[in-house]
């Protein structure tokens, strides 16, 4: 597997020749106090083609805004320190250039190599690995065992600089010499490939990548947060190099994958997703896999209202149908944001309540503090005994007496045990794979699932999301709609639902379509908030006092976390507010 910064970019013959101090006094002085600070993004910069792209604008954070832009030239850092990310426009490729800069020297991987042969040689010697200890700093600790700094290593050859090496039952092992520029290349390259995931690590550490895809041999590929797919530099040159990588990351998450077994899904060490397809057996183009980045801190309602996914009206109606116990499926395509619509919504969950999450791969994440967190468990490879599906996950949930029961996505039988929870009582929120109402209640009363036709109406709101073009030609998510379930005639075996919103995608707005029609607000709701049924329509006047109290905290007080929304409206809940 290999990176390269040059892979689709063609240097002029005026280009090499540029002074070091004519580089230096085209850039910005934020760009150039970058590149003091780290000369290898120096290096980079002095080795694109500047008369053709033009000097990189560097940003310390980037705006959504940016993502408009058609010829992206924007340098930013990663999450770990050192590694800097380029975003360069293509002429030549649908996709732009996604750029990975990372600390590095010539001759690096000679040096790189000659560390690892002194620390073989000292095997018996080196200090074990405590695993619950700061893995990183031992790491380094180690290294520091057999390369020492010289301001003059750089004037000696590789063997000049391995003098004196002797064999292993010899003295003990000369410590390499190198420059302190040398030292941080070494020291960033070490943790990487022993903690990291090798060259692949920049895009992990990158807090804007959404989405990883290898699709076989050639380059990666990713889904940015701001300028969406993009091509990035780093490849594999053959199906040999790509079956290694693949056979070492499914080893590194304990899920190996074979010729009998060539696929795999889990996570990552940092609670990342990942699917990953080995061999031309399976795979016609190689092997390759998919990584979803897990992100730390979820997105609140106010970020994907931010986003343009929802508008303050909405928020207000969810936060009324789930604070009052309604029964609630986020459904959508695949990779349409139903996850993330789904944590972010559970900040409307009541703060006292007992929460229990179920699912298949970790991915939830509930701001509440009394969260119950289960996740299947599939069979170990000769034990058929041993797995923990979702549905008996489910039957366990309903011994928990818990307040809601949230599952991760319904696939399967566990979808007849959740509807049997939503008729006794018990709040269930789900996710679900349908593009509409229709299918997903054809989907639910079919083949696997099976859920009686009867139950289908103690599911109230069905909320559709969806990755769609906005009238700007980008593409982006919204929720399309909201719909009700109001019930179902078991003569004409039909079911009658109500639109409450829908998404106009001609100006990219939002209807309130279920104004005083909404069978959810009015029948549901307005008793468990203490209206009255002869004036259950003042649950629209309540609803638009929440909308105005949303967008208060919102623009006036700043709330924008997701932790902070729970804590906020916890505090406003204590004081009557909402």
């Amino acid at each position: 597997m290999t990176t390269t910064t040059q892979t689709s970019i063609e240097k002029r013959p005026g280009d090499s020749v540029l002074r070091r101090r004519d580089i230096e006094e085209a850039m910005p002085e934020s760009l150039r106090a970058v590149c003091r600070e780290h000369p290898h993004v120096f290096d980079y910069i002095s080795g694109l083609p500047l008369s053709e792209v033009g000097m990189p604008e560097y940003v310390p954070e980037l705006t959504r805004k940016m993502g408009d832009s058609k010829q992206p030239n924007y340098i930013y850092p990663a999450h770990f320190k050192g590694v800097f990310i380029h975003v360069l426009f293509s002429n030549t490729d649908v996709r732009h250039q996604y750029i990975p800069i990372e600390p590095s020297t010539e001759g690096l991987k000679d040096l790189m190599q000659q560390m690892e042969v002194k620390l073989l040689a000292l095997r018996t010697k080196l200090p074990r690995i405590d695993p619950d200890g700061d893995k990183q700093a031992q790491l380094l600790d180690i290294l520091d065992l057999v390369v020492s700094v010289d301001a003059q290593a750089s004037k000696s050859s590789i063997l000049d600089r391995n003098v004196g090496f002797l064999r292993k039952g010899g003295p003990a092992v000369p410590k390499l010499k190198v420059t302190k520029r040398e030292l941080d290349a070494l020291r960033y390259l070490f943790v990487r490939d022993k903690l990291g995931m090798r060259v692949m690590d920049p895009l992990m550490q990158d807090p804007y990548i959404e989405d990883i895809s290898c699709s076989g041999t050639g380059n990666l590929f990713v889904e940015h947060k701001i300028f969406k797919s993009l091509k990035t530099t780093i490849t594999f040159s053959t199906h040999e190099e790509l079956d290694e990588y693949v056979i070492w990351l499914s080893e590194r998450v304990k899920r190996p994958v074979t010729n009998k077994k060539p696929i795999q899904d889990t996570v990552l060490p940092d609670g990342s997703r990942i699917n990953i397809v080995y061999g031309r057996n399976v795979s016609r183009r190689g092997s390759n896999y998919t990584i979803r980045k897990f992100s730390e801190t979820p997105l609140s309602v106010f970020e994907l209202l931010e986003f343009g996914t929802l508008n303050y009206q909405m928020l207000s109606y969810l936060s009324l149908a789930i604070g009052c116990g309604m029964n609630v499926f986020v459904s959508g395509e695949t990779a349409s944001g139903k996850t993330t619509l789904l944590n972010a919504v559970t900040t409307f969950i009541p703060p006292l309540a007992k929460v229990v999450s179920l699912e298949d791969t970790p991915e939830l994440q509930v701001p509440h503090k009394h969260w119950l967190r289960e996740v299947a468990k599939a069979a170990g490879a000769d034990d058929t005994s041993g797995a923990v599906t979702m549905f008996d996950l489910l039957r366990a949930a309903l011994r928990q007496r818990p307040d809601v029961i949230i599952v991760g996505e319904i696939r399967g039988k566990e979808g007849n045990v959740a509807f049997q929870a939503m008729q006794t009582g018990h709040s269930v929120m789900a996710t679900f794979h349908a593009a509409s109402v229709e299918k997903l209640i054809q989907r639910i009363t079919g083949d696997p699932i099976l859920v009686p036709k009867n139950y289908v109406e103690s599911l109230n709101v069905v909320i559709l999301t969806s990755q769609v073009k906005l009238p700007n030609g980008r593409k982006g998510r919204r929720l399309t709609g909201i719909a009700e379930i109001v019930s179902y005639d078991p003569v004409a075996e039909a079911f009658s639902f109500v639109e409450s919103f829908k998404w106009d995608q001609t100006k990219d707005v939002f209807e309130f379509t279920g104004y005083m029609t909404s069978h959810v607000l009015e029948n549901k709701v307005a008793p468990r908030i203490g209206i009255s049924v002869h004036k259950r329509q003042n649950v629209y006047a309540e609803m638009e006092r929440r909308a105005k109290i949303l967008e208060k905290l919102h623009k006036e007080k700043g709330v924008t976390g997701f932790y902070e929304v729970l804590e906020v409206l916890s505090k406003a809940q204590r004081q009557g507010l909402f």
